[in-house]
């Protein structure tokens, strides 16, 4: 397969409105291929968050059924709306404490859906419980289990679990156990430090080789917790868990090592943001993108397009920005970055008023709250357009 070129691009926007969201569903169709291959066997669960788009998500399992094994939500409203979408299995990345959509998951879960909750507290097991207890059935939960690592004056990971340490389960136990409209059916352990902390990012190669150093002395940490976790669930539940959720994109070849792991959670890399560029170990195809109209020209070599400014969450740094995408040779201007109504760039090549300019966003799903809909390339031509959940009037978090 070729790379698209800013022509190519350029050719099928005429008469576009911009700003506009394109989908490139040939790369796409590639991405989910090439993870398909990654994964090796090992059930790919979708996250959500990282897609945003009922269709894409359709598209995604429609190339391969038997490769995916559900998908993972990242609220309570979100997961009982992706059941009305016919799309089952959806276990929460979150736990979540609400008492009337916790209820409304309960009369799915009665109805016959497969949706299971997450928690890492017994607070959360408790208010499970309680709802539960009201409509008289056991509720699916998953445990989630904190992957982060310690090592001397370096937190390698991120702030999520209770549990990092399974003397803590164990003191637990009985207390889970009391919990009766509980069902204890899963693990998920999201190594964010591996799956979410690229380590070839341009001109960071101190902080890449720390990150790749931090990386290597941390999967056998990781495998030895997860398994011991297992074995304690199993052993307080009676039972082989039903799942064992690992990993993400940026994890899955490590997370595959692992007998005791049943399914990757996998989302960003069907869309390969401009942050996944900075991984050493893998390359995935930029399908989702975004062109801005050039409406100015204040100087020579500097070009203005109007809006543009789609910074991603999480900590504050360059690497969240908008990543100039086509034509190539197209640069941000550093002292006014991505702007709320305008972007300038330095561009030394020729363009026209009224001409597109395309960027990636940092992270995947996020740039799906921007537009209502993504314009879908395959082969040469606009073959469709698909409702991101802002076009369908869901906005969840």
């Amino acid at each position: 397969m070729s790379k698209p070129t800013y022509d190519y691009y350029k050719g099928l926007l005429i008469g576009e409105k911009l700003p506009c969201a394109v989908l490139d569903e040939d790369l796409l169709v590639k991405n989910v291929q090439d993870i398909i291959k990654r994964c090796n066997g090992t059930k790919i669960r979708i996250a959500t968050k990282s897609i945003r788009c009922i269709s894409v998500l359709k598209k995604i399992v429609n190339q391969n059924p038997e490769a995916f094994c559900g998908f993972m939500a990242f609220t309570l409203d979100e997961a009982i709306y992706l059941t009305e979408q016919g799309l089952d299995d959806v276990l929460l990345g979150y736990p979540y404490l609400q008492d009337d959509l916790l209820a409304k998951v309960a009369e799915k879960v009665k109805a016959g859906n497969r949706i299971v909750l997450m928690a890492d507290l017994p607070e959360h097991l408790a208010k499970i419980n309680e709802i539960g207890e009201k409509h008289g059935i056991k509720m699916p939960v998953c445990i989630d289990i904190d992957m982060s690592v310690r090592f001397p004056g370096v937190y390698f990971g991120v702030y999520r679990s209770h549990y990092h340490d399974v003397a803590q389960l164990k003191q637990e136990a009985k207390l889970i156990k009391s919990f009766n409209h509980v069902d204890i059916v899963g693990a998920m352990g999201y190594e964010a430090q591996i799956a979410g902390v690229g380590d070839n990012a341009k001109g960071k190669s101190l902080l890449n080789g720390a990150v790749k150093l931090l990386k290597k002395l941390s999967y056998k940490k990781i495998a030895q917790r997860r398994q011991a976790f297992v074995d304690e669930l199993e052993a307080i539940t009676g039972k082989k868990l039903d799942f064992v959720n690992a990993g993400g994109t940026g994890s899955i070849e490590t997370s595959i090592q692992e007998p005791w792991v049943t399914e990757i959670t996998v989302g960003s890399g069907f869309y390969s943001p401009g942050l996944f560029d900075n991984y050493s170990t893998f390359k995935h195809e930029p399908a989702l993108f975004y062109a801005l109209e050039i409406t100015r020209k204040p100087k020579e070599g500097i070009w203005t397009a109007a809006g543009g400014g789609y910074t991603a969450s999480g900590s504050i740094d360059k690497d969240k920005r908008p990543k100039p995408y086509l034509p190539k040779g197209i640069k941000l201007e550093e002292n006014e970055g991505v702007g709320e109504v305008q972007t300038p760039m330095n561009y030394k090549g020729q363009l026209t008023l009224g001409d597109p300019v395309f960027f990636r966003h940092a992270k995947a799903g996020e740039l799906c709250e921007r537009f209502n809909e993504l314009i879908v390339i395959s082969e040469n031509q606009i073959v469709n357009r698909y409702k991101t959940y802002r076009g369908k009037g869901k906005c969840f978090l």
